[in-house]
């Protein structure tokens, strides 16, 4: 029962930092209370985007007289679309059961709770408990969505992400709570498939972590959807009594009242930190978070923390990272911080949204002198001819040096294109090198030069 390093909770966090422990030579061990993979790969990242690619499918089969073609009587079963996205998910896990087998890690089932002494308890399905000692203790147990006192889940008709995922019939009706990723998502996939829905939100904007201009074109693409869009609106009540949900919303005009046939709660997550034994250990925690060094160390030694549980994006390849970072340094090697400035950030909706580092706004409070490049999709030849024309790339960078300080983009493949901001800012390219970089034709990637080339004053397609 005696473990190098035992790691509580799977999810991208958390399996990661086990594999590559092992592959340190660290004997290692992993608990986890539900399924492999975390919410992640069982309710979270994977199972969303094979809802949303389902969404995208049904959208192209009622848009194809656009391409040329003709598609007549096209229908979903929404059934079938929720039982795809299940599947998906449960190959996934069973995916990680399987890494596990490979690098030699001992998968213990149960609910785990950190003891002094480097020891974790582990109760089993029966009831059992039994305990396992470790040099180095990992607490990832990510999240789960967080409940507002006025916006109380009952899993019926206030639900949370999980339930939106499995819900056994569409709703004719629904408001989203929250338009960060999660509630974009969501909306999205649901107005595809047929839902009216209306989105609300708190701030000013949608997406609001995004840059303005994003924030901005999201807005316009889902109204031109169909989509209801409420900024600087606040839900203050909802009546579930009767058959469906009267939702009270305060907006600066006043009072507003909504009828649904669902609530969909996405005003952020919570970290999973309570009843785990932090208080026992006395393992610190500041702002629902727990408290950790630079190296994911916690204050007591011998326990670290990654992941949703701690501070930082509560994104799963921020997990990820997170997690190699921590036990390569437990192992001795010699890594190097991670950078939270140059942590990508994607949103799967349709447009696609794709950031990383500095907005414009961040970057002039921070006081660098900027040159903003912007590039629109309607004027790229692929995005034309994919019938994809809507959206830009955004660039950012300082004036004097040339530092590449922020990529924003919205639009068809941007999460597949943002990887080669990411890289440039890490090899700290500037602008120049990335206009002289041979970008092929016709590709939606070749923005990101265009856009470049728009803070020089060398753009060629505009």
């Amino acid at each position: 029962m005696n473990f190098d390093v035992i790691v509580l909770g799977s999810g991208p966090g958390g399996y990661v930092a086990a594999i590559r422990a092992s592959q340190l030579g660290l004997k290692t061990a992993i608990v986890e209370r539900e399924s492999l993979g975390g919410i992640c790969l069982n309710w979270g990242c994977i199972p969303t985007k094979a809802l949303l690619k389902s969404a995208n499918v049904f959208e192209y089969i009622n848009h194809a007289e656009d391409y040329g073609l003709r598609v007549d009587k096209a229908d979903k079963d929404f059934g079938a679309v929720i039982k795809r996205s299940r599947g998906v998910a449960d190959g996934m896990s069973k995916g990680i059961g399987f890494l596990m087998k490979k690098n030699k890690i001992e998968v213990i089932n149960g609910d785990g709770k950190v003891l002094k002494g480097k020891k974790v308890a582990v109760k089993d399905e029966k009831g059992n408990t039994t305990e396992y000692s470790a040099k180095h203790i990992i607490i990832a147990t990510g999240a789960r969505s967080r409940e507002l006192p006025n916006l109380k889940q009952d899993g019926k008709k206030v639900i949370e992400y999980r339930k939106a995922m499995s819900l056994d019939k569409q709703p004719a009706k629904m408001v989203v709570v929250g338009s960060g990723a999660i509630g974009v998502e969501f909306a999205y996939f649901y107005h595809a498939m047929g839902t009216e829905v209306t989105i609300v939100e708190y701030m000013p904007n949608i997406v609001p972590v995004e840059d303005e201009e994003v924030s901005k074109q999201l807005e316009r693409s889902f109204k031109k959807k169909g989509m209801k869009i409420m900024t600087s609106s606040e839900v203050t009540k909802v009546d579930t009594s009767a058959n469906g949900c009267k939702v009270t919303v305060k907006t600066k005009k006043g009072e507003e009242q909504l009828e649904c046939d669902v609530v969909l709660s996405a005003v952020g997550i919570q970290a999973n930190i309570e009843n785990i034994g932090l208080e026992e250990v006395g393992i610190k925690t500041e702002k629902g978070k727990i408290a950790v060094g630079e190296f994911y160390q916690t204050n007591v030694e011998g326990y670290y923390a990654i992941g949703d549980c701690v501070p930082g994006q509560a994104l799963a390849h921020v997990a990820s990272a997170e997690g190699i970072i921590c036990v390569e340094k437990i192992a001795g090697e010699n890594p190097l911080p991670l950078d939270y400035n140059n942590l990508p950030g994607c949103t799967y909706c349709s447009p696609e949204i794709a950031s990383v580092g500095y907005t414009e706004k961040q970057a002039k409070e921070a006081g660098y002198d900027i040159k903003v490049g912007k590039f629109p999709y309607s004027a790229s030849g692929k995005a034309k001819a994919a019938g994809q024309s809507e959206g830009f790339v955004k660039v950012i960078f300082d004036a004097k040096y040339g530092e590449f300080l922020g990529c924003h983009m919205i639009g068809a493949n941007v999460t597949e294109i943002i990887a080669e901001a990411v890289v440039a800012r890490k090899l700290e390219t500037t602008g120049m090198e990335i206009i002289k970089s041979v970008h092929p034709h016709p590709t939606m990637s070749e923005a990101l030069m265009e856009a470049a080339a728009a803070a020089y004053d060398e753009v060629i397609h505009l």
